[in-house]
C-alpha cells in the first residue's frame, strides 16, 4: 500500500510537471528526474523519433554517460524496437535474459543489470520511448514499476502530441573537447579530495553549453581541466580528437593563448588602458587575432571604445572583457559566472552578445552558472552533483536571451 501511495504521489507530480509547466523541455527533463528518482534508479532517457531519418535521438538523460550525441536506427536495440512495436519491455534480469541484446549505454560504461524501456504512444503512431536502467540498491524492477513508467510516458505522450513538438535533430555535431573519465583529487596532508569522480562529456562545435549546479560539485574544476587552468588526476582530456591530458608546458601555453577565450564573473580589465586597448593588449599576444575594433563592435560598445573601465557600468566593463576573449579567435570560450555580479537588464546585455557569439561567429561557449534560467537559452544544459554528470538535456526550443525572467 505504501508503495502504491508513494507512486500515485509520483504520478502528481508528473502531472504537474507536463501539463502546468509552459517549457516542454524542462517538463520533460523534471519528469524524468521524478521517475528516476521514485525507482531509485542510476539512469533514465527520453528518445524521440526524427521522422525524417527514421531515427531516435536522447532529449534528456539522467545518468554519468553522456550519450546527447548518439542516435539509433528505429527498430534497432531495445529502444528502437520498443519505438517500432510500440510494446514495453521490462529486463527483469539482463544477465540471465536470453532476449536482452545490450542497450546504447552498453558502450558508455554502464553496464545494464535491470531494465524497463516504454514506447511514447499518441493515438497514430509511436513518437519515442523511455528508458530506466539499474536499480542503485541491486533489486530488481517490479510490475508496478513498470506500469508507473507506463503511466509516465501516456502523460508525456499526450502533452508532446498536444503541443506539436517536432524533433529535427538536424546534422551530427562534431566533438571539440572531449572529457572522459575524468577524475581531480586534491591531496593536503594526509586528506584526499575528490572532486571530479569520473566526469563523461563531449562539447561540440559551435554549441552553447550551460553546467549547473551546487557550490563545491565540481563544475568551476571542470571547467579550469577545459581550460588548462588546471590538472586532471586521471582519465583522458581530448582536443579535436588530440589526447591532451598531459600536455607540454609549451602545448599548454599556446593552448590557453590561441585556444581558449576566459570570460570570468570579475571582469579583470587593467583600469589604465581604455577598452580598446585593454582588448589590443590581449591582441598583440596571438598569432590571428580580430581587429580589436571589430571585437568591440561585435560587444555593441564602439561609442565607448575610448572609455575607461572607472568610466563605464559593470554589464559594459563584462562585454570589454568578452571582446577581449573574443579578439583571439577562439575556438572555445569558457565564461564562469559572468552575470552573478549584474543586475537583470544588464545580464541580459551580456547575454545577448553570447548568444550572438555562437550563432554569428560559429563559436562554442561553456558556461558555469547558478542561474538556472539561463540554462533555457542554452543547446545543452549539463547538471553536475557531487564530483559527477548527474543529467544532460538538449533544449529543443532554446530561447533567446531577451525572453529570460528572473
Amino acid at each position: 500500500m505504501a508503495t502504491s501511495k508513494r507512486f500515485t504521489v509520483a504520478t502528481w507530480q508528473m502531472m504537474e510537471q507536463l501539463l502546468e509547466v509552459d517549457n516542454l523541455d524542462e517538463a520533460l527533463s523534471g519528469s524524468l528526474d521524478i521517475i528516476v528518482n521514485n525507482l531509485k534508479s542510476e539512469a533514465g532517457i527520453i528518445w524521440l523519433l526524427d521522422k525524417k531519418t527514421d531515427r531516435l535521438h536522447p532529449v534528456c538523460n539522467i545518468g554519468s554517460a553522456d550519450i546527447s550525441n548518439v542516435s539509433i536506427e528505429n527498430g534497432i536495440g531495445v529502444e528502437g524496437k520498443v519505438t517500432k512495436t510500440g510494446e514495453s519491455t521490462m529486463i527483469a534480469d539482463a544477465a540471465n535474459d536470453p532476449s536482452f541484446e545490450g542497450t546504447t549505454l552498453d558502450d558508455y560504461g554502464v553496464v545494464t543489470k535491470t531494465m524497463i524501456c516504454v514506447p511514447l504512444n499518441v493515438v497514430r503512431e509511436v513518437i519515442g520511448c523511455v528508458q530506466i536502467i539499474n536499480k542503485t540498491d541491486g533489486s530488481l524492477y517490479d510490475e508496478e514499476e513498470l506500469e508507473l513508467c507506463e503511466h509516465m510516458a501516456a502523460l508525456a505522450a499526450m502533452t508532446i502530441d498536444e503541443k506539436g513538438l517536432i524533433v529535427d535533430s538536424g546534422e551530427e555535431k562534431e566533438v571539440l573537447i572531449k572529457l572522459e573519465n575524468v577524475t581531480k583529487q586534491f591531496v593536503t596532508g594526509d586528506t584526499v579530495l575528490q572532486v571530479l569522480k569520473g566526469i563523461n562529456l563531449d562539447i561540440y562545435k559551435n554549441e552553447f553549453v550551460v553546467i549547473l549546479g551546487e557550490s563545491g560539485c565540481g563544475k568551476s574544476t571542470m571547467m579550469n581541466i577545459i581550460g588548462g587552468m588546471d590538472f586532471l588526476t586521471g582519465g583522458k582530456l581530448f582536443v579535436e580528437g588530440k589526447d591532451f591530458s598531459h600536455p607540454t608546458d609549451l602545448e599548454l601555453t599556446k593552448y590557453r593563448r590561441e585556444y581558449i577565450g576566459f570570460v570570468f564573473q570579475a571582469y579583470n580589465l587593467m583600469p589604465n588602458l581604455t577598452a580598446v586597448e585593454n582588448v589590443q593588449f590581449i591582441a598583440e599576444l596571438v598569432d590571428n587575432p580580430m581587429s580589436s575594433k571589430d571585437a568591440i563592435a561585435k560587444v555593441g560598445l564602439t561609442d565607448r571604445a575610448n572609455n575607461y573601465p572607472g568610466q563605464m557600468s559593470g554589464g559594459q566593463q563584462q562585454r570589454v572583457s568578452i571582446a577581449r576573449a573574443l579578439v583571439k579567435n577562439p575556438k572555445l570560450i569558457l565564461a564562469d559566472e559572468p552575470t552573478a555580479a549584474l543586475d537583470y537588464t544588464t545580464s541580459i546585455e551580456v547575454l545577448n552578445v553570447i548568444e550572438d557569439i555562437v550563432k554569428n561567429q560559429g563559436t562554442t561557449v561553456l558556461m558555469v552558472t547558478h542561474n538556472g534560467e539561463i540554462a533555457k537559452m542554452a543547446d545543452r544544459v549539463v547538471k553536475v552533483r557531487n564530483g559527477k554528470i548527474a543529467s544532460i538535456k538538449r533544449n529543443l526550443s532554446p530561447l533567446h536571451a531577451s525572453e529570460l525572467v528572473w
